[in-house]
């Protein structure tokens, strides 16, 4: 298999609206994860029609600290790769856009989130629509160029669900394997065998930590800092308790919050916030730690994928789905001091879904205790609850609690 073929060929989850925004706004910067497949998007979507620069090149950096006006200058619109390199270049563009702001002039790609990087000044207000790449969900590895159901489920009646879900021809899978190969397109859809993929997600933590870790910070203990990511990838789905992680792993909390601080910039971590809406019950502030991807989580911590890990396969499900719509939706978790707790909430039109996912192929009434909770706690702006897990049948387990396979929604 040609990998490069085939990462062009499959559609994205971003493919139309990011062309879109590059016909309205004078700047767009793509940023997520490495190996994601930004460079094979941008060159998929405009063909021969950009210049292309990039900040992996030695002499192109050195352009930008030289002479940022002359690298940004000419008529035909330019794709500047890897900017998180170089972000003193960003003033640069904000001047250029100033002079000129025609749309699709720039397109900026970057594996850090520029807006959380300390050394960016200059956001690009009013000049650029943002966006992230996200490692593959599950539809695009299928060549359906999507994310999971979640618009049919909020645009249906909760009383359609049943029907909406059971009729639709998604193929089965195990939830297990693709949790191990993750969703970066080179592990995913080229190696086959669990070796490739361990000798890929070894080199690809290497390249992290010695080169791109570098351009965020600069740090020495990398030892260190491996072993922290080890032990975040271990508390996958945990709430985060900086203090305790910093004990476990011997570094000093202040130390710690730095370090998960970065490897959020980078895309790596995914911290869930908590629901914020407090009626009757005090809930819990602290944020839920999640993985970008499974399979590097996989790689770093436990050997073989837990129910975390099928929670984890949900969350990036939904963060890719978020970030990629226009009418922008909040992700949650649900939990309350005495330790009843929702896996995930999306708050969507004033309405909230809540979800539970369990890796058991036979669901019980007892699995949907806490959703009904949540319902009785938010009233009429809770929608029916959805218990995700890994068997066949779609049934309502309640008359607000539908259960359904999780490949049926992925």
């Amino acid at each position: 298999m040609n990998i490069i073929h085939v990462v062009k060929t499959l559609p994205r989850l971003i493919d139309d609206a990011l062309a879109a925004r590059l016909r309205v706004m004078p700047a767009v910067v793509l940023t997520g994860a490495r190996q994601t497949g930004k460079s094979t998007l941008v060159e998929k979507l405009v063909p021969g029609e950009r210049r292309y620069r990039s900040l992996d090149d030695f002499d192109v950096r050195d352009a930008a600290r030289r002479d940022p006006e002359a690298l940004l200058g000419g008529d035909d619109p330019l794709t500047l790769d890897e900017v998180q390199r170089e972000p003193g270049l960003l003033p640069a563009v904000k001047r250029a856009i100033d002079r000129d702001r025609r749309p699709g002039q720039f397109l900026l790609t970057g594996s850090a989130n520029l807006l959380l990087m300390r050394q960016v000044s200059e956001s690009l207000a009013g000049r650029a629509s943002y966006f992230t790449l996200w490692p593959m969900t599950r539809r695009e590895q299928l060549g359906l160029g999507r994310a999971g159901r979640w618009d049919e489920l909020l645009a249906a009646p909760d009383k359609a669900w049943r029907e909406l879900l059971a009729a639709g021809d998604d193929p089965e899978e195990d939830w297990q394997a693709l949790a191990l190969r993750g969703g970066f397109p080179t592990p995913a859809l080229e190696l086959k065998t669990p070796a490739d993929r361990a000798i890929w997600f070894d080199g690809y933590v290497r390249t992290w930590l010695e080169r791109d870790l570098q351009d965020l910070a600069s740090i020495s203990a990398l030892p260190d800092f491996r072993r922290l990511m080890q032990a975040a990838c271990l508390r996958l789905g945990q709430l985060l308790n900086q203090t305790e992680l910093g004990r476990d792993v011997g570094l000093p909390q202040p130390t710690v919050h730095r370090w998960l601080n970065l490897l959020e910039t980078s895309y790596l971590l995914v911290r869930l916030p908590a629901y914020a809406v407090n009626r009757t019950k005090r809930l819990v502030k602290s944020p839920r730690v999640f993985w970008g991807d499974t399979g590097a989580a996989l790689h770093l911590g436990a050997t073989a994928p837990a129910g975390a890990h099928l929670e984890n396969l949900v969350l990036h499900d939904l963060v890719a789905w978020r970030d990629a719509r226009v009418n922008r939706v909040e992700l949650a978790y649900w939990r309350t001091t005495i330790g009843e707790e929702v896996d995930f909430v999306i708050e969507a039109g004033g309405k909230l879904l809540p979800i539970e996912v369990k890796a058991t192929s036979k669901p019980r009434l007892a699995d949907c205790a806490h959703l009904r909770t949540f319902r009785q706690e938010y009233g009429r702006k809770a929608r029916a609850g959805l218990l995700l897990h890994t068997g066949r049948t779609v049934e309502w387990l309640t008359p607000d609690v539908l259960a359904v396979p999780w490949w049926r929604v992925l």
